[in-house]
């Protein structure tokens, strides 16, 4: 992609399969396109992988007004049940007890902490979403984190990236694209079953969490023959809320934790910073993080670092639109990329090396970017950024407060380069021992 823009400049077409796509290579360009023409560049690009694993039914992968229906009644909701509140925010603080003591259990024994971040992050939009969080040795929910853990890997490889480009064909060819399909049916199947639990005992009078309020807004439309919400786009808009509020801040949680491996000097400065604003006994909260710009400033520069969805998630034009000097036709798929912008060397100084100073004045205090759009930007922008950005500052203060990060090699010879792949960068496997502070 970046060799294409230096040739074509900040605009031009790639084909995927028989596909066209736009790429938008730049601040600038992405900036016009998904925060000036927002509505114009409001659709969802149709990649096939998706619509074969969501069928274009829930918040992330649909159209039109059924999208605008399920995201305004989502934030709505998600907002009534605490998301952006002092209520959730005491829910992660809880968890990230949970979490500490499990690490703790493990008394310095090197480990993959992988399954554990996935289960702490993973029951915080759990009690959001189905009203209660999963016991860390609940055998279904052991086998769910096992699926996500997987699908995590299965899709970086090869055949999985080709279903883009030749879906019929890959339909009915063998490998680990297939494997990644049968683990989402089977998430799929645990929500139903979890839907089906709180129908037996729904009260519409008393919602207790997403999927109950979901319920009531189909009973209230029972008579209209064209309503958006329906048992389908509730569990596909359940599934995303669930893997949407799993997979992300769980997988910036493991690139976090190997970085920091890596620089101990930057740990260490993180744990003094903790130590003088919070102290070693009190449970960190976000009101913390404005007298923590190094903290902060480590956390944005992890995000920036790790480029977690280099190609965005696609977008699409709504209609025919005309963009700087192009007519883009309606329903073009349109890759908004977020590498070059998080990558950007006038912005970010040597933007390959991993420096929290991108992100400090010369003062000490912490230093806004516009460049900095790890959540994409527009009327697409992620749902739960507000909830991303709490669990990252207090799950990983909380670590720290409690935890020094002992790496089982060499901290020189650690390689924090992502593992690449078309859809996100995922943190290479390693192993770390928590050393109690």
């Amino acid at each position: 992609m970046k060799r294409l823009s230096e040739k074509y400049g900040p605009i031009f077409t790639i084909h995927l399969g028989p596909q066209k796509v736009v790429v938008l290579y730049g601040y600038d360009v992405v900036k016009e396109a998904l925060i000036d023409q927002a509505d114009d560049f409001s659709g969802r690009g149709d990649l096939p992988l998706f619509k074969r694993l969501f069928k274009g039914a829930g918040i992330v992968t649909s159209n039109g007004e059924t999208w605008k229906q399920l995201r305004r009644f989502a934030l709505s909701t998600l907002r009534d049940f605490g998301m952006g509140k002092r209520s959730i925010e005491e829910r992660i603080q809880e968890e990230a007890h949970f979490l500490v003591e499990r690490i703790r259990s493990t008394h310095e024994k090197p480990f993959n902490p992988g399954r554990f971040l996935i289960h702490a992050v993973s029951n915080i939009i759990c009690s959001i979403v189905f009203g209660d969080r999963f016991d860390y040795e609940d055998k279904k929910f052991l086998n769910l984190i096992y699926l996500i853990d997987e699908n995590n890997d299965l899709q970086s490889s090869m055949r999985t990236q080709l279903y883009n480009f030749f879906p019929t064909l890959m339909d009915y060819s063998p490998g680990p694209h297939q494997k990644l399909i049968k683990n989402t049916e089977e998430v799929d199947t645990f929500i139903l079953e979890i839907i089906a639990q709180h129908k037996e005992n729904w009260d519409p009078s008393c919602p207790r969490d997403f999927v109950d309020a979901f319920l009531h807004k189909i009973d209230q439309e029972k008579g209209n023959g064209h309503s958006e919400f329906t048992v389908e786009s509730l569990t596909r808009s359940t599934l995303d809320l669930f893997l949407a509020g799993t997979g992300t801040t769980s997988t910036t949680l493991r690139h976090a934790l190997l970085i920091l491996q890596k620089y101990p000097e930057i740990q260490e400065k993180v744990q003094k910073e903790i130590d003088g604003v919070i102290g070693r006994d009190r449970r960190p909260c976000m009101a913390d993080r404005s007298q923590m710009p190094y903290t902060d400033a480590v956390i944005h520069e992890i995000q920036r670092f790790i480029d977690f969805l280099p190609l965005n998630v696609p977008h699409a034009v709504i209609k025919d639109t005309k963009f700087r000097n192009y007519l883009i036709p309606k329903d073009t798929m349109i890759f908004p990329l977020l590498t070059p912008i998080l990558h950007d060397s006038k912005e970010f100084p040597n933007p390959e090396k991993f420096d929290p100073g991108h992100f400090l004045n010369a003062n000490g205090t912490f230093k806004k970017s516009d460049l900095f759009m790890p959540f994409s930007a527009g009327k697409r922008i992620c749902a739960g950024e507000g909830l991303a950005r709490m669990e990252l500052f207090i799950f990983l203060t909380s670590i720290l407060q409690n935890f020094t990060l002992k790496p089982v090699v060499d901290h020189k010879d650690i390689d924090i380069t992502p593992i690449i792949s078309t859809l996100a960068n995922m943190p290479r496997p390693y192993e770390v021992s928590f050393v109690p502070r």
